[in-house]
């Protein structure tokens, strides 16, 4: 047992210089590695948040909230009344750049797709006649943000049916497809006037403002 203990001890003799070089070197090589890959800072990470993406998720977790406490059809109805003063204000601000005291049927049409395009939406028309416009859309202004929160499309619907009801007299707003509820793309329709189809339509009528 003696001459054990002494072989275990000479050998740790034997490895100390060696073991005293690693405890020396090894807090160097970590300064060394350390100083290859400087901590980030606030101003060079790279954080997917900025004013777009901020205002889309409040209006995301607002609608949700409303969805969850009080259910989707008072939700929409809340949104509705945002979504209306909208419309309302940007018919003005649309009327004002161009100059003229109403739009006609050809004029709403653009502007409608003008607004959603300048709000990053892809709106197209698929269909127009006298008693209709049927819009396409392949890109939602809250991008991924609508997905799951059917009641953020009542600001379409009331942005659209507020501006066309305030130069046309009125429509009626049906949101056949939407990307919130999982389709590839929306399907809105306005009726322009009063028929058996835009009767049978599930939708919002709106009326010109006094």
């Amino acid at each position: 047992m003696e001459i054990k203990v002494a072989l275990i001890i000479n050998e740790i003799v034997a490895y100390k210089p060696f073991l005293g070089t690693i405890e020396v070197q090894f807090p160097k090589m970590v300064s060394k590695f350390m100083n290859q890959y400087p901590k980030q800072s606030l101003d060079n990470i790279n954080l997917p948040l900025e004013r777009d993406v901020f205002l889309r998720t409040l209006i995301r977790e607002l609608s949700g909230t409303l969805q969850d406490v009080v259910g989707l059809e008072e939700a929409a109805g809340f949104i509705s009344v945002v979504g209306e003063s909208m419309g309302r204000q940007i018919n003005q601000d649309y009327k004002s750049a161009l100059q003229v005291s109403n739009l006609d049927r050809k004029q709403v049409v653009e502007v409608l797709i003008d607004l959603k395009k300048r709000i990053q939406g892809g709106f197209y028309v698929i269909e127009e006649n006298d008693e209709k416009i049927v819009f396409g859309n392949h890109i939602c202004p809250f991008a991924e943000k609508v997905i799951d929160r059917p009641a953020m499309c009542m600001m379409t619907s009331n942005v659209f049916g507020a501006i066309t009801s305030d130069n046309l007299g009125y429509a009626k707003v049906e949101l056949q497809e939407t990307i919130a509820e999982g389709a590839d793309g929306c399907k809105i329709v306005v009726y322009l006037k009063t028929t058996l189809e835009s009767e049978d339509a599930p939708g919002r009528e709106y009326f010109r403002g006094l």
